[in-house]
């Protein structure tokens, strides 16, 4: 191709995926993200154009030659940036999956629009100060069909990493399963643990010999709700957090009933009706009262402090104990507990489970997600 004439390519109008195994990023899948690797593969498209266009008329390294490079470079450079970097930038606004066809119709428009601006700079730069003319000399005709490609190209490569997008959600998705999956059989296993039913089956036997029927009766009812609220939200994703705080209640009660005043429990929350829309994945509370529990020892006189506050300005859940490490015993615990949870959230939302610790105190900050 001459240096008169514009480009009729455009694969460099779009960026070129790479590989699907970052989740939820679909810049990722953009080789611009390493500007020089981007810069030098522009450089020997441009210069592999220039020798096929100049094939038979112009030696390499000529000025003919070195123009119709330049010319080139500049388009496939421009082209790759302002396809590449938008993107990138829409990849964080709007998603791909959530609303496919608002980002379909912004990244075509974009593309247009940017595309053709880099073909009016590239081209009526080179006309100006190379050809030494005038911009009314260009004309609309010399922009249809460089668009037209660029435009197809665009669509083709945009396409494809809304497919690998698309394909790597349901690979998270499925991900999600088999971690909810092993998440909740370990729940279910834990508090179906003979251990924690003859600890709370020795609790309750201390209340009927003390001939305390209204506790007994109350223990029994809680009891009943800690196996039901696992049972019936063990296939579930998230739950409310309304009913996570009452099955913690719960969960609380039998603890306190057999420890008596060796533990101590705080709730900082707002009222209900703030809480109705928030979500939490099942067992979550749970997990991190049975790890402040298991880890800690507990005595009236140097009694676990439990502090389960809600955040309502960062949308967190903190649980919060004091430390009193004792020696766990082998089998006890099995260290993945706080991974899993992790794991869970991962899958859930960008935003992290926090873990602070000092000499004192153990916290976890758990997001909350919210109803949209």
């Amino acid at each position: 191709m001459k240096a008169e004439s514009i480009p009729a390519y455009a694969a460099s109008a779009a960026p070129l995926p790479t590989t699907a195994d970052e989740r939820n990023d679909l810049s990722r899948y953009y080789p611009h993200r390493n500007l020089w690797k981007g810069l030098g593969l522009m450089t020997l498209i441009a210069f592999g154009l220039a020798l096929i266009f100049n094939a038979g008329e112009h030696p390499v390294w000529s000025e003919q030659f070195l123009v119709t490079f330049a010319y080139n470079f500049f388009y496939t450079t421009g082209l790759w940036l302002v396809n590449g970097y938008p993107s990138e930038w829409l990849n964080r606004h709007v998603d791909w999956t959530r609303h496919p066809i608002r980002r379909f119709l912004l990244t075509i428009g974009l593309s247009m629009v940017l595309s053709l601006l880099v073909i009016v700079v590239v081209a009526g730069g080179f006309r100006v100060f190379y050809h030494h003319k005038t911009l009314g000399s260009l004309s609309w005709l010399e922009f249809i069909m460089p668009l037209l490609i660029t435009v197809v190209v665009s669509l083709f490569m945009h396409s494809r990493a809304f497919l690998m997008g698309w394909r790597e959600t349901a690979i998270r998705a499925e991900r999600l399963q088999t971690e909810n999956a092993r998440a909740q059989a370990d729940s279910l296993r834990r508090q179906l643990d003979p251990h924690f039913l003859f600890n709370s089956l020795n609790a309750l036997t201390s209340l009927v010999e003390q001939h305390d029927p209204a506790r007994a009766s109350r223990f029994i009812r809680q009891l009943s709700q800690v196996y039901r609220y696992v049972l019936d939200h063990q296939d579930q994703e998230l739950v409310p957090l309304t009913e996570e705080l009452a099955f913690a209640e719960s969960y609380l009660f039998l603890q306190r009933t057999r420890l008596g005043e060796g533990v101590q429990v705080e709730m900082r929350l707002p009222p209900a009706p703030e809480l109705q829309e928030l979500l939490v994945p099942p067992l979550a509370l749970q997990l991190l009262l049975e790890n402040a529990l298991k880890h800690n020892a507990t005595s009236r006189h140097n009694p676990l402090r439990l502090v389960i506050e809600f955040d309502a300005e960062t949308r967190q859940l903190v649980v919060r104990n004091s430390r009193l490490p004792r020696l766990v015993a082998e089998g006890e615990s099995t260290g993945l507990g706080l991974p899993n949870l992790q794991a869970r959230y991962a899958f859930l939302t960008p935003k992290p489970v926090l873990i602070t610790e000092s000499e004192t105190e153990f916290a976890v900050t758990l997001p909350v997600l919210e109803l949209r």
